[in-house]
């Protein structure tokens, strides 16, 4: 029943973390799916309000993805008020809320919401999703106190219930996992290159751009060497980057020598000693 060798090694993580409620899911497929999208965000709890088709449902597990450990942890109640009596605060899912006076966010202001309730106040919490035809009805709804609404293109705001569940579990571990810079320059073995070794270069590419002649418009000059430093300085050059860039200069160099221009009058450069 489980699929295959048990799936992910996947377990709660310490202290609270937000309830998934699917109410009357129709299809095993969707629970399956839906486990899945909360492995993605670091979510496990999984509770099931009178499954269509019962429970389990062996074509769950087939869908899960190697979620299997959330779906053999969920639990079966018969109305949304079993699945959320021991919670301190309900959000529901909902596509279009009307007539209704409650506090309503958006998935990423849910989420830094429940940040706050769960880690930093320690009360359980869950999220109400509707069944995949028609969503959550009003008496649901009755049952939490703020309202989730995803700002989608308003011609087409069509999910299905994995993907509504993806949403808030993506924005759930970007509020709760502040591990990962949300902009980074990726290096891998090099770093980027200091200001003093991007000045070095830029110093030896003036020099052999003036012997080889490219500079030789005095009234344009400036601008010139002006516009090849802005190149440089816009982005985060690597020391790797710089070395090939030295190479390319030398290889260029030799081939100037070869066709009989001088080399430039200037003092070695950093990268030419030692």
């Amino acid at each position: 029943m489980t699929g295959r060798d048990g799936g992910a090694d996947l377990k709660p993580l310490p202290g609270e973390s937000p309830i998934v409620v699917l109410v009357r899911p129709q299809l095993a497929e969707n629970i399956g799916t839906a486990a899945r999208a909360m492995a993605n965000g670091g979510l496990f709890h999984l509770r099931l309000v009178a499954p269509r088709d019962g429970w389990p449902l062996e074509r769950a597990w087939h869908a899960s993805s190697g979620a299997d450990r959330i779906l053999d942890a969920a639990t079966v109640h018969d109305t949304v008020a079993d699945a959320v009596a021991d919670c301190r605060r309900v959000f529901a899912t909902c596509p279009r809320p009307r007539h209704i006076v409650t506090p309503l966010r958006t998935a990423r202001a849910a989420a830094e919401d429940l940040v706050e309730i769960c880690r930093a106040r320690g009360l359980r919490s869950a999220i109400l999703f509707g069944p995949e035809r028609a969503g959550l009805e009003n008496d649901d709804m009755a049952h939490a106190d703020t309202l989730v609404r995803y700002p989608l293109n308003p011609d087409h705001m069509s999910l299905n219930l994995a993907q509504a569940v993806m949403i808030l579990a993506y924005e759930w571990w970007n509020a709760a996992e502040d591990r990962t810079p949300p902009r980074q320059l990726i290096t891998n073995e090099t770093h980027v290159a200091t200001k003093g070794e991007l000045e070095g270069f830029l110093k030896r590419l003036t020099a052999e751009l003036d012997a080889c002649g490219f500079l030789d418009n005095l009234p344009k000059r400036p601008g010139m060497v002006r516009n090849l430093r802005h190149w440089f300085q816009r982005g985060e050059v690597t020391e790797q980057e710089l070395r090939t860039l030295h190479g390319v200069v030398t290889e260029l160099s030799r081939g100037r020598m070869r066709r009989g221009r001088p080399e430039p009058e200037d003092p070695p450069l950093p990268w030419q000693q030692g």
